[in-house]
């Protein structure tokens, strides 16, 4: 590994007024200094969206693949330059141990397999980046926790949204109150789901229906716009018996949160309807959203504001990111530099636990209550 700082980009003379907007250019790390990592898992989401992020990344580098399906972990290592024998089937994965280009783990598996191979990678003295929901269950998560604390690896959960532009800019809003105390947040996000036989809609791979897949964006977005966690859970499940994609798991969920500050967040997931991705803010002068919100690219904002004796709607136009790329480099950024990441294990923990209040308030009719939790 190189030694001293990353050198400064070339500075160029601007083509345009300082009114125009103004490119930065990256200053990405050399290949020797980004951090290496393995891809656990090539099925969609490693497919399509993993995997060009690090095409994208300027702190990371993908060094090796992870697979059970060995002729399609051997055509994507062609197409991403990994060296074959650094392809792995899952009866390799503590391989891994040996091979010093990999200090990280990327785990995109079925959430059944996040805890098994999250304690195996930091058994392995790998730091573990692993896609949400962390776990299918709250003791799951601390095992996972405990494994890393106990190796001396990071852990990170894949909250994409908390490191792209558009939500950052939501929290600003938010936590600066710029539009006066927030009263609601509304969050939808839902998509009509295909193949009966697919993962997600067995309970046992996928530890529930909606909620902990797609409802989990709008659960983590209204605790990181309050900075708050909720106190008070109510929630609503819908199953259709007659259709076969929901033998095992629900279609919809409502649930809504309570925060100590009086916000309520009403938020709904779904398997069965259109593809609806939005998250609004309500508050005492104005209003903000995104739509859609929770997609992989192409997010877009509106603020709604009153001054004086006119209503003003605007968009805002905000850079349009590789979500992967952003918490990928953030992650090598922590490990390079020993710092805690923004979303660790804890962040995903604490999702597990509002997401068993909302499942225990759904089957009970019932309002559940939360204790209260600091920072």
């Amino acid at each position: 590994m190189s030694e001293g700082p990353i050198p400064k980009p070339e500075k160029l003379p601007p083509l345009t007024r300082p009114t125009e907007q103004q490119g930065k250019p990256p200053i990405p790390a050399p290949p020797d200094r980004r951090v290496g990592f393995a891809l656990v898992g090539v099925g969609h989401v490693a497919l399509e969206q993993v995997l060009p992020g690090f095409r994208q990344c300027e702190r990371a580098k993908l060094t090796a693949i992870v697979s059970g399906h060995p002729d399609k972990a051997r055509d994507v290592a062609r197409q991403y330059d990994v060296p074959p024998e650094r392809v792995f089937s899952y009866e390799d994965y503590d391989r891994l141990k040996d091979v010093e280009e990999v200090e990280a783990v990327y785990i995109a598996l079925p959430n059944d397999m996040h805890c098994e191979y999250t304690v195996r990678a930091a058994q392995a003295g790998k730091h573990v980046l692993c896609e949400k929901p962390m776990a299918n269950s709250v003791e799951e998560g601390q095992r996972m926790i405990d494994a890393c604390r106990e190796a001396d690896r990071l852990l990170m959960i894949a909250y994409r949204c908390q490191y792209e532009p558009h939500h950052l800019a939501m929290i600003r809003l938010s936590r600066e109150q710029a539009f006066g105390e927030l009263r609601v947040i509304e969050a939808n996000n839902g998509q009509n789901q295909g193949n009966p036989n697919q993962w997600r809609l067995n309970l046992a791979e996928a530890g529930g229906g909606p909620l902990p897949d797609v409802g989990i964006y709008c659960l983590n977005a209204a605790r990181y716009l309050t900075g708050e966690e909720p106190i008070e859970v109510t929630a609503t499940n819908l199953r259709n018996p007659r259709d076969p994609r929901f033998q095992e798991v629900v279609e919809t969920t409502t649930f809504t949160l309570r925060f100590p500050s009086g916000v309520l967040a009403v938020c709904t997931c779904s398997y069965a309807y259109h593809e609806t991705r939005t998250l609004r803010v309500l508050a005492e002068r104005g209003w903000y959203e995104l739509n859609p919100a929770f997609s992989y690219a192409d997010l877009r904002m509106k603020v709604g504001y009153a001054h004086e004796e006119s209503n003003y709607v605007e968009e805002r136009r905000l850079p349009q990111k590789n979500h992967f790329a952003l918490e990928i480099d953030h992650f090598a950024d922590c490990i390079r530099n020993g710092r805690k990441p923004h979303t660790p294990g804890e962040e995903g923990l604490q999702d597990l636990r509002v997401i068993d209040a909302i499942c225990e308030s759904a089957g009970s009719g019932r309002p559940v209550s939360l204790p209260r939790v600091e920072g």
